[in-house]
């Protein structure tokens, strides 16, 4: 009797544990505050066996995150299978005919993948435990399609304004190579609208990156950079019209758009635990891209503060090169 309590008292704690993860992965926004937070672990001890597999190859594959999300799922599943299992099998004088372990195994499974295969009658409590069995495996793989849904959704979004950057700026892209595409095309009053374009970017892309963290490792498809290069170019861009161009209604979008993208990498690197790597932008380099904006045909201020500039591009350049290396992609250089 001692026996089938624990295994009833087991089984219900790892049901328990198992549904409360997956509800605060799928359902709830932002990180997993469960106990197991199988997908962060998982995402951890993953992350550097597939980066040596991969070792000479630039970033993750394209099939890394969705092998982590499947193998989420998959584990989620072996959990409730355990859990019910147990349950079962503690209720095995319940079964016609009486369950041993490996019975109650494949009784339970059944009911998680709602096929009914085992062909044993359940009796008394037992028939309540399948029948939860049965709404635990249906309930997972519901948020499962939904989840599978969100995350597609998701990248879409992201990627699209990705492809839009790299097209006009290159690979990786830069905040430069962006400018002189626009003068050549004799259209540089398009460049406010890229400002404002980055901004709804920004705040989409923190929107469900921040509520489905694993997002983060979705590789963009066809893009040889990641989502980091873009952020960064989007900010060097941005930081150009704040303290080198003379346009003073790109400024106003120019510091919006910064902002919004100073709080979309730290957030993000706050979710998987990077801190700011160092970058080597001095004021030596602005004399560089002030040139390389004349050159363009951009009006640049007469007074122009270089300290200043390298000081604040080091502040976000850190902060997206941490992302990048992390996730084995280029960040966005300030020279192309």
């Amino acid at each position: 009797m001692i026996i089938q309590t624990v295994e009833i008292i087991a089984g219900i704690v790892l049901v328990v544990l198992a549904l409360r993860d997956v509800f605060d992965t799928v359902v709830v926004p932002g990180e997993s505050r469960g106990a197991l937070r199988v997908a962060r672990r998982l995402l951890a001890i993953m992350l550097p066996i597939w980066k040596w597999a991969r070792r000479g190859k630039s970033g993750v594959s394209t099939s890394f995150a969705p092998s982590i999300l499947m193998g989420s799922f998959l584990i989620w599943m072996g959990l409730l299978l355990l859990g019910y299992g147990l349950i079962a099998h503690a209720l095995g004088d319940w079964f016609s005919p009486p369950a041993d372990f490996q019975e109650a195994l494949f009784i339970v499974g059944s009911a998680l993948c709602t096929v009914g295969l085992s062909g044993i009658e359940a009796h008394g409590p037992a028939r309540w435990a399948l029948v939860l069995a049965g709404l635990s495996g249906l309930s997972v793989l519901t948020m499962a399609v939904t989840y599978l849904l969100q995350v597609q959704e998701g990248i879409s979004r992201r990627d699209a304004g990705i492809l839009k950057l790299t097209t006009a700026a290159g690979q990786p892209p830069s905040a430069l190579g962006l400018l002189k595409r626009y003068a050549e095309l004799d259209s540089p009053e398009e460049i406010r609208r890229v400002l404002y374009r980055g901004r709804d970017w920004c705040a989409t892309v923190l929107q469900s990156h921040a509520s489905h963290p694993s997002l983060i490792y979705f590789r963009s498809v066809g893009v040889g950079s990641g989502w980091p290069a873009t952020l960064g170019a989007m900010m060097d861009l941005a930081l150009m019209f704040e303290l080198l161009i003379e346009d003073r209604e790109s400024r106003a979008p120019a510091i919006l758009l910064r902002s919004e993208g100073l709080r979309l990498i730290d957030d993000l690197n706050g979710l998987i635990g990077l801190e700011a790597e160092s970058d080597d932008t001095s004021a030596a380099a602005v004399p560089r891209v002030c040139a390389r904006l004349t050159a363009a045909g951009y009006k640049v201020r007469s007074s122009v503060d270089a300290a200043e500039f390298a000081e604040k591009r080091r502040k976000h350049a850190g902060r997206v090169r941490a992302a990048a290396e992390h996730l084995g992609t280029t960040a966005a250089p300030l020279i192309p």
